[in-house]
């Protein structure tokens, strides 16, 4: 059958449906793969079904959770689903499916969430757009020409589709955000330690990665983060004390807040018209809820951050290619690896030790001065991306010119790295879309812990400028 109403449904709608016995988790998630099918040929958002599966747990006695019978999408980078492979979006990964669950998987299932596959992205997540060379290009539902952003570009574009409500995503410079902006979707990054990446994930990148997802709604948000929020045994960070529940927690209006917003990257320099449009834009929405908006930004030294932080990237990853290497005889070349990866690969074993702590000692200085920031400002608001969604095809996955990659890297996404280096919570809302009809993005960083100020003002916004109508962007 096919559910008329189900592209203008978030995730607690549907579960709603199916604990009123209006519909059933097998209608439901007919109706997800039906739409996956139907667009998929333009979007290429997924490129692991596994269906059948599915179905069988569909039809068997889900767990009760928030999220009971709802379908939902896998990112094919970190997450263990057991049965499912994951490959980071590389050829150099065995296709060897998961023999376990990793701790956010069982939270994701505990939930009631029902999985049915996996989505497109970059190689090992490295870039902001995905383009990769083992599943090819992913395309934005707003435009089928432009990129969905990267590296949780298949699960926005999926979202975005009305494939799904909402989908699993991770970010380690980016990577909730930057999709989330370029589909119009909502993207939180929660706090360093809010989420477990274990046992497979220890530390996220040295803590520069954190698990979550893409929605629609803030309340999907809030109330996903409830059911995954925790940590597991040997997780080597810890976040502040969560409340009772981030979904009535977000249903209570902020104090007034003391807000500072930017329109110039760190370095002075501009970013697109487009992008100030949309931060003035939600800086007057701001005003007009009572918060007090000043212009203002932090004051450090963007040529230091960004080499710190590719030595913590690029070593990170040199670590894994070595150990797929011990494990599977493979040796990194151009024809298992794109060629930027293996810039950043040998760029990686170049990194000594001491140059390690070095960096590492950088980003926790930029981090201090952070946190100083916020002891005047509750909030920064910035754009999330420096431009609007690229065209596909800009970005070449054999380029190996890491440093005019970096720099270009740079200047298309300036804000969001700087999150990841300091753990905080920080989230993408959809308040504007271009003359193109492409959403632009805005970002909300709170300090260490504050996510429920985040979730607060999101709702609060969320109400005063409706973006759920939007959501239609692929005629089924």
């Amino acid at each position: 059958m096919t559910i008329s109403e189900y592209g203008s449904l978030d995730a607690t709608a549907m579960a709603a449906l199916i604990a009123r016995k209006e519909l059933t988790a097998t209608e439901l998630l007919e109706e997800a793969i039906l739409r996956a099918e139907r667009t998929n040929s333009a979007l290429n958002a997924i490129i692991y079904r596994d269906y059948d599966r599915a179905r069988m747990a569909a039809k068997a006695a889900l767990p009760q959770g928030p999220f009971t019978g709802v379908p939902f999408l896998l990112k094919d980078i970190t997450l263990q689903a057991e049965g499912m492979p994951t490959r980071q979006g590389s050829r150099f990964f065995p296709p060897t499916s998961a023999d376990h669950d990793s701790h956010l998987m069982a939270q994701f299932r505990a939930a009631g969430l029902v999985a049915f596959a996996k989505t497109n992205v970059p190689e090992f997540g490295l870039v902001p757009t995905t383009e990769g060379k083992l599943y090819g290009p992913a395309h934005n539902p707003w435009n089928l020409m432009r990129s969905p952003g990267g590296s949780s570009g298949g699960s926005a574009a999926a979202v975005a589709a009305g494939i799904v409500p909402m989908a699993h995503a991770n970010d380690g410079g980016g990577s909730i955000r930057i999709p989330a902006s370029a589909c119009g979707l909502v993207g939180l990054k929660p706090t360093r330690g809010r989420v477990s990446a274990g046992p497979d994930q220890p530390d996220g990148v040295d803590g520069l990665a954190i698990e979550f997802a893409v929605t629609r709604s803030v309340r999907d948000t809030a109330t996903l983060l409830d059911a995954v929020a925790g940590n597991a045994p040997g997780d080597p960070y810890s976040a502040p004390p969560a409340p009772p529940s981030f979904r009535d927690a977000a249903l209570t209006a902020p104090k007034p807040l003391r807000i500072a917003f930017s329109t110039k990257r760190l370095d002075g320099t501009t970013v697109h018209p487009d992008c100030i449009a949309a931060v003035k834009h939600a800086a007057k929405l701001c005003s007009d809820l009572g918060h007090i908006v000043d212009e203002a930004s932090p004051k450090l030294d963007p040529t230091l951050i960004g080499p710190a932080f590719a030595d913590l990237w690029c070593s990170h990853l040199t670590a894994l290619i070595d150990f797929l290497t011990r494990h599977t005889g493979q040796t990194p070349s151009p024809d298992n690896l794109e060629g930027l990866t293996l810039a950043y690969y040998e760029k990686g074993k170049a990194v000594s030790a001491a140059r390690y702590i070095q960096s590492k000692m950088i980003l926790n200085r930029v981090t201090r001065g952070i946190a100083r920031f916020h002891q005047r400002y509750d909030l920064w608001l910035t754009p999330t991306m420096g431009e609007p969604p690229w065209p596909l095809g800009r970005f070449n996955p054999g380029r190996s010119d890491i440093d005019a990659a970096m720099e270009e890297f740079g200047a298309y996404i300036p804000f969001t790295p700087l999150q990841n280096i300091t753990g905080q919570p920080v989230v993408n809302l959809p308040l504007y879309w271009n003359s193109e009809d492409l959403p632009i993005g805005v970002q909300f960083v709170g300090a260490f812990g504050a996510e429920v100020t985040l979730l607060q003002l999101a709702t609060q916004l969320e109400q005063a400028a409706p973006w759920a109508e939007r959501y239609r962007a692929v005629e089924m």
